[in-house]
């Protein structure tokens, strides 16, 4: 018998949601066409973007871009608002040197600098990374020892030069060791001086309650794998008054953002994922957490010497536990829990098969063989206690036999 606890990097396509999906595949029509069959598919692609909206807070459906999952959307975000906020930088000089265009014409300052957590997903940082080429300057903002954003030296970035800051961004919570982040009181110190703020929500879609209008941000990137829903679809939700530069160039769709034909089958999953994950959440929430404070404290009576990452109670995930055990390796026990029957990671699936330290630990403060002992257990709708309790009962010798392998390796305990 086997046990899923990785649904932080997929989580399985409930029957409702399989059912929607594969009526739509059945189905062909390109939405843009306007013969009766694209105009109907158009129609399924305006009322699952109506759904994605209701269910992400969104004041209207036309703040709902959809993209092929969270990297795209995050891409979009990071990429697309930094140009934006950049565009009138001549090309004679570049973001980075302040030198006036060609040809004596006036333009807007540049504003070369983007705020970032220091734990964000790759998705933003080496967006973010990948601007300096162009003169992108970033900044890394700090987190504490549980992986929460320092507000205070958040401030101080922002208020140092806010007139050369494009844009801010800050994950809702963070996808390996589960810590939520102060977002509305990110966005507030942001609008004060005009900076747009994007937040990377892909972890709390489904797991917190998420309203784009009420928070404040200005881009919010979501996608559907993450609760149930198909992979290859997502939504960065999009305030009216952005127009992004667009990274993918073509006909012209999702507000002329982000070109390309439309994934009706994707969206209309993607809808009924969003509307079943967040129609019943409270719920859905306290089941989680319930089984979550289970499996933590009972991690911790079975290997005392195993040390929780991130914040206990309401300031993480309800279905994210994160622990360091000293003297493992990441990849053995995964390879453990593989062979006793249960799915488990050791942090991003986005980095999963590359052995390195987790760079969100190093941020806590963790040192590289900490960083090197991690494994993270992520439940879903299904997740029971009867699965918490066999995972608990497989755990005490899955460690002892990964520590054995760590010292005939000489990996320090």
């Amino acid at each position: 018998m086997r046990t899923y606890f990785d649904h932080a990097a997929t989580s399985p396509m409930p029957p409702d949601v399989l059912d929607a999906y594969t009526a739509e595949l059945r189905r062909a029509a390109n939405p843009s066409s306007l013969h009766a069959e694209g105009q109907a598919a158009r129609m399924r692609i305006e009322q699952a973007r109506e759904d994605i909206a209701r269910a992400v807070g969104a004041s209207t459906p036309a703040e709902v871009v959809l993209t092929s999952g969270g990297t795209e959307a995050d891409n979009l975000a990071i990429k697309g608002l930094w140009r934006l906020r950049n565009a009138d930088v001549g090309s004679a000089g570049d973001a980075s040197s302040g030198e006036e265009p060609s040809g004596g014409e006036h333009s807007s300052p540049p504003r070369p600098r983007i705020l970032i957590s220091a734990i964000e997903h790759p998705a933003v940082s080496e967006a973010a990374d990948w601007l300096t080429g162009l003169g992108a300057e970033v900044v890394r903002i700090p987190v504490d020892a549980d992986g929460r954003l320092d507000l205070a030296a958040y401030e101080a970035a922002l208020t140092a030069d806010p007139d050369r800051t494009a844009l801010v961004s800050v994950m809702a919570a963070n996808n390996e060791i589960g810590t939520v982040q102060p977002i509305a009181e990110v966005a507030a110190l942001a609008r004060a001086h005009r900076v747009p703020v994007h937040t990377d929500a892909v972890q709390a879609f489904g797991q917190l309650p998420l309203d784009f209008a009420a928070v404040g941000v200005d881009a919010m990137t979501v996608t559907a794998h993450k609760i149930g829903g198909p992979v290859g679809i997502g939504a960065l939700v999009l305030g009216r008054d952005l127009a992004p530069e667009p990274v993918l160039h073509g006909g012209g769709q999702e507000r002329s953002v982000r070109s390309g034909t439309l994934d009706v089958a994707g969206a209309v999953a993607f809808a009924a994922a969003a509307t079943s994950a967040t129609a019943d959440l409270p719920a859905r929430a306290g089941h989680m957490a319930a089984l979550r404070d289970r499996l933590i404290d009972g991690i911790t009576a079975a290997v005392p010497e195993a040390e929780l990452s991130g914040p206990p109670g309401a300031g993480r995930l309800p279905n994210n536990v994160h622990f360091v055990f000293p003297g493992c390796e990441g990849d053995t026990l995964i390879f453990g829990f593989d062979a006793a029957g249960f799915a488990t990671s050791a942090g991003s699936a986005c980095s999963a098969g590359v052995s390195r330290p987790s760079e969100v630990l190093l941020a806590c403060g963790r040192d590289e063989p900490t960083a090197r002992a991690c494994q993270r257990f992520t439940l879903g709708p299904e997740t029971s206690e009867a699965d918490v309790d066999r995972l608990l009962a497989a755990l005490p010798e899955i460690v002892v036999r990964a520590r054995r392998a760590g010292m005939a390796s000489g990996a320090p305990a």
